[in-house]
């Protein structure tokens, strides 16, 4: 099957899925784990404040619109995890061969699933940058192994975020 001319390509190793998939599953979990924005700042991110000078207001309004916003982006991560079934029932990075790990996938992304990519993705991104205390850019060493994740991530939604761009 061919794709369209207005689809988004995207390549990703067997092992960048793998990992992408790790971190989408584990972005549903924290989505559909109970979450609460005054409770978890990495929702809180994910939620933001609409009246930052009003605790009263913003609680109601989060209360009104938490649920609904929290399942739309459960909904892009399924979208997501859809896509990268291509790369097979590997859970273990590690028990990958090089070449198996190296294999190249092309995905055909029409403009609502590349949509959902880029909304998943900035928003994992966002996830990890409240877990690791990144607010501004200079909050980050990028000596610091930690946070190639959070650089990956930020490399692969600009990639997309490029093609989606040129597709249109």
């Amino acid at each position: 099957m061919s794709a369209a001319s207005e689809d988004v390509l995207l390549e990703l190793s067997r092992l960048e899925a793998v990992h992408l998939r790790g971190l989408v599953n584990q972005f549903v979990d924290l989505l559909t784990g109970s979450p609460d924005a005054a409770t978890d700042p990495a929702i809180s991110r994910l939620v933001p404040s609409a009246y930052p000078d009003d605790e009263s207001a913003a609680a109601q309004f989060r209360s009104a619109t938490q649920p609904e916003l929290l399942r739309r982006r459960t909904h892009d991560a399924a979208a997501v995890l859809a896509d990268l079934a291509i790369a097979g029932d590997v859970t273990d990075p590690q028990s990958l061969s090089e070449s198996a790990a190296r294999t190249e996938f092309t995905l055909a992304l029409d403009r609502g699933r590349a949509a959902s990519w880029m909304r998943t993705l900035a928003a994992v991104r966002l996830v990890l940058a409240s877990r690791l205390g990144i607010t501004s850019e200079d909050d980050h060493d990028p000596d610091d192994p930690r946070f190639g994740v959070y650089e990956w991530l930020g490399y692969r939604l600009d990639q997309l975020t490029r093609a989606a761009s040129a597709a249109a």
